[in-house]
């Protein structure tokens, strides 16, 4: 199952302690902040991903964001190609409602985007619909050895 790899990789690092199980569902951004108790911008949403040579890389962001589709487009040299829903947990090894940056699948690549760090505090799946990590982006950015921090979101009007 997929939070139990997450659990058993939040404490080979020392952060078990930040998984959460929720009785609520967390499996949107409106939902995970509903259950959390916070806004929806300090959900740090996973969005899964395709590039034109058939890489899969998942891009966290604030829960507010959408994608920029000229800034994802300059950074990665392609038209923005979100994982077909059906293919997701083949892909990233997380179920389209529990995408994380923790223990996915070898060679997916991770991003974090700039907006998450205008919170203190931002909370990602856990890997399942209803369980929740609270990181800072230090500490995200810590233990998910992104391959770059970037630009490519824009806060929803």
């Amino acid at each position: 199952m997929s939070c139990e790899n997450v659990k058993a990789y939040l404490e080979s690092v020392g952060f078990g302690d930040r998984f959460v199980t929720r009785e609520m569902t967390a499996d949107t951004v409106t939902h995970a902040a509903e259950s959390i108790g916070c806004t929806e911008a300090e959900i740090a949403k996973t969005m899964s991903f395709m590039l034109k040579d058939d890489t899969v890389i998942v891009i966290v962001a604030s829960g507010d964001t959408k994608i920029a589709n000229a800034k994802f487009k300059e950074t990665f040299g392609c038209k923005a190609q979100m994982l077909p829903f059906d293919r997701v947990e083949e892909l990233t090894g997380h179920a389209p409602g529990g995408v994380c940056p923790f223990a996915l699948k070898e060679g997916v690549r991770v991003y974090l985007d700039e907006t998450l760090k205008r919170f203190a505090v931002s909370h990602a799946s856990g890997g399942s619909h209803n369980t929740t990590v609270g990181l800072t982006p230090t500490e995200l950015e810590q233990i998910t050895s992104p391959a770059a921090w970037v630009d490519v979101c824009a806060i929803r009007e």
